[in-house]
């Protein structure tokens, strides 16, 4: 596959699920921010042209990268929301990315995805349209009542744990969030706000030890993965 696919990286969110004044993105991971080591690996990708990183106002925890491995490493500003931050990283893109070229999103606070997973994602979501790595439910389900007691042990046939990157033509995505937020829809992932314009993405089975940090606990599972992922 010769074409080049730029990757947005949405970090303007504050996580605080993990505690602190600092971002969860720039607290320390084996020795660097947790943010950095996401990019290090998306940008020595071979099919990554670029990142374009959106970050909050006033972001003091930005180390004012420009380029990462030889590739180009431009930032904007994101929004209060998720797909705000995301839109307004599609819209910053460089303008010889057509809308209709693939772009990939992908979480900052997961640093573990594996170069083979993103090269198959590539592969198969481009030739269907659109899709994003994921992994199908293996656990038993269960639904809670309001007390924390489990009511019902619910299917699990055909339930996906939803990963990224995600994947999908620029201008197809930025209408699809952009009708969204128009509709007060707050949606989890892109691949919601595409549901929702009438696609049906590829689900691509991807390893699940591309874990997203949130917790503080999940700091040094991350660490001991790291080297283990590549």
């Amino acid at each position: 596959m010769s074409r080049l696919f730029w990757c947005v990286v949405p970090a303007a969110g504050r996580g605080a699920r993990v505690g602190g004044d600092i971002p969860k993105q720039y607290l320390p991971l084996a020795g660097q921010a947790l943010i950095l080591h996401t990019l290090q690996r998306l940008s020595a990708h071979p099919l990554i042209a670029g990142l374009m990183i959106v970050l909050g106002a006033e972001d003091p925890h930005w180390p004012g990268l420009d380029q990462l491995n030889g590739k180009p490493v431009l930032t904007t500003l994101g929004g209060a929301e998720r797909y705000d931050s995301v839109l307004a990283g599609l819209r910053a893109l460089p303008a010889d990315v057509a809308d209709d070229h693939f772009v990939l999103v992908h979480d900052a606070a997961r640093p573990c995805v594996r170069d083979a997973d993103i090269r198959r994602l590539i592969e198969l979501a481009v030739p269907a349209g659109g899709g994003l790595l994921g992994a199908p439910l293996r656990d038993t389900l269960k639904r809670a009542n309001a007390d924390g007691r489990s009511q019902v042990t619910e299917p699990r046939d055909q339930r996906w744990r939803a990963f990224t990157p995600q994947m999908f033509r620029r201008g197809e995505l930025s209408a699809a969030l952009l009708a969204a937020s128009q509709a007060g829809v707050n949606v989890s992932d892109e691949a919601m706000a595409m549901e929702r314009a009438g696609y049906a993405p590829l689900l691509v089975e991807g390893a699940e030890d591309n874990v997203k940090v949130t917790t503080a606990a999940d700091f040094a599972l991350a660490e001991f993965l790291l080297p283990r992922t590549v």
